[in-house]
């Protein structure tokens, strides 16, 4: 029986995070320079610790803290990372593991395993992490650590900076490094797309497979469990991107579904669409992916008009990405795209400019329209120091007001949707109350709504989008139907590149 998967897959190269701290160094050094200060010093970061459940002994599965794995690719807990301005060489630092390690956990391995494994200059237990830096420091005085403490502009919490037996023996700088390596998480290398495109084309293959294999009188969270079997059977992909949104019928206008308290658990009901943002990640590289398609394989005429809306506005902002186009003005055009096909369809009256200047497409699309992908779903870098953000209703949902650089990868995710809070009363206000069709529209009410997402990375002149899923409403209809559906290889630099 021939595979239902087309990729397998592959060994990832350690050189691509080597690759990642010498470009840390090179701006690191570049700034030291500007700035009059010595070219040495430490670059000094601590990596993740395991968590257990609440009070009990149940140990939640790990996963490396994203700046951590960024630089040194370590996969295992407890480990501390130090990088020598002075010198360029990298170290790591190992939980010195107690004897019984070995009967419940598996082998220890020795230093030498880890130094060979993730290519650094030489490895040490972390219980020498004092006494190794002052052995290695050649300046005078107290050696400097400069240690990763900033501000996550989408979650408003900030990096933990490291933290040791004998750290006071040393001089912590808390300004100068989060900034840097934070900027160099923002434009990509050619091994970092390698990985984003395989956890785009896996997730775009697991999302076919949810497609053809969707059925009315399911359960939502049957949708997320063939994504999860999919993408963790054939990619080895044990971690999401983040938590499966698999939302159906009026659910699919819950922006972040599929929490706690909406768990993907209502049954699929004939007449619905659903809605399904799943993403796999592959070596702490991730992808994001939003497909809307009706459960029961065939397009209404008002399922079709919000979909083909949704999917204008989709294509439009892709044809538009180059380099130092403002991400502002991206949002702004899917939002007139949207607003253009439902005064065409006659939900709504009037002129778009005006509809545009009362903030009237964030009725229907209250968040952002995308934001940097990496090794976090909403990987950091969208608003640099001192940058404000919008102010007005949906644009100041933006996770980036940035213009577009070469390098970067980004999400196009407009939507369409149906939500009486935000629907109701923009029908009374007196600005807003005259744009609306009330009889059109007021078949609308529970429809949910669409999103369509895929991930881009920005060319020199362009982009390329990275996601392969059925996107034109008779691919997907044809799809569900049992179309086969190959996932064309994107010509992008492959695991082997050495750039």
């Amino acid at each position: 029986m021939a595979s239902p998967s087309s990729l397998s897959p592959t060994d990832v190269p350690m050189e691509l995070h080597a690759l990642n701290r010498n470009k840390l160094l090179d701006s690191f050094r570049h700034h030291l320079s500007l700035s009059s200060r010595p070219l040495h010093g430490f670059v000094f970061l601590q990596g993740g610790e395991e968590q257990n459940r609440h009070c009990t002994d149940h140990i939640e599965l790990f996963r490396q803290e994203s700046y951590f794995a960024y630089l040194f690719g370590v996969k295992e807990p407890g480990f501390y990372g130090a990088i020598d301005i002075a010198s360029g060489e990298s170290m790591l630092f190992a939980p010195r593991l107690p004897a019984d390690y070995a009967v419940w956990l598996g082998e220890i391995k020795p230093l030498s395993h880890f130094k060979e494994r993730y290519m650094v200059s030489s490895v040490y237990y972390t219980d020498e992490i004092s006494k190794v830096l002052h052995d290695q420091y050649k300046g005078s005085g107290k050696p400097s650590l400069y240690l990763l403490h900033g501000l996550n502009t989408d979650s408003n919490n900030y990096s933990k900076p490291a933290d040791f037996e004998g750290i006071d023996n040393f001089v912590a700088d808390l300004n100068t490094l989060h900034p840097i390596l934070t900027e160099c998480r923002v434009l990509k290398s050619a091994l970092e797309l390698a990985l984003i495109q395989f956890a785009n084309d896996i997730s775009s293959e697991a999302h076919v497979e949810v497609m053809r294999k969707t059925k009315v009188g399911m359960k939502e969270y049957q949708l997320e469990s063939l994504f999860l079997h999919h993408t963790y059977m054939y990619g080895g992909c044990r971690h999401c991107s983040y938590t499966c949104i698999c939302a159906t019928g009026d659910s699919s206008a819950v922006l972040h579904y599929g929490h706690a308290a909406a768990p993907n658990d209502k049954t699929l009901e004939d007449g619905d669409m659903a809605l399904l943002d799943m993403g796999a990640e592959y070596h702490f590289y991730g992808s994001d992916i939003t497909c809307s398609f009706p459960v029961n394989g065939k397009f209404t005429t008002d399922q079709s008009i919000v979909y083909n809306a949704v999917l204008r506005a989709h294509d439009a902002v892709i044809s538009n990405v180059r380099p130092g186009v403002s991400w502002v003005d991206m949002h702004k055009l899917a939002e007139r795209t949207i607003l253009e096909s439902l005064k065409e369809e006659r939900l709504l009256f009037g002129e778009i400019d005006a509809m545009v200047n009362e903030r009237l497409g964030a009725v229907f699309m209250p968040h952002g329209l995308g934001h940097l992908l990496g090794i976090d779903t909403h990987d950091p870098g969208g608003y640099l120091q001192g940058a404000e953000r919008p102010k007005e209703a949906g644009l100041k949902s933006l996770r980036t007001s940035r213009q577009l650089l070469e390098g970067m990868v980004i999400t196009v995710e407009p939507g369409c949707y149906f939500i009486d809070a935000l629907l109701l009363p923009a029908m009374e206000n007196t600005r807003t109350s005259k744009y609306f069709n009330r009889d059109q529209i007021s078949r609308f009410r529970g429809f949910g709504g669409v999103r369509i997402e895929s991930d881009v990375y920005v060319t020199c002149d362009g982009c390329v989008n990275m996601t392969k899923c059925p996107r034109e409403i008779k691919e997907i209809e044809a799809v569900m139907a049992g179309a086969p559906w190959p996932i064309n290889r994107t010509s992008i630099p492959s695991l082997s590149t050495k750039t």
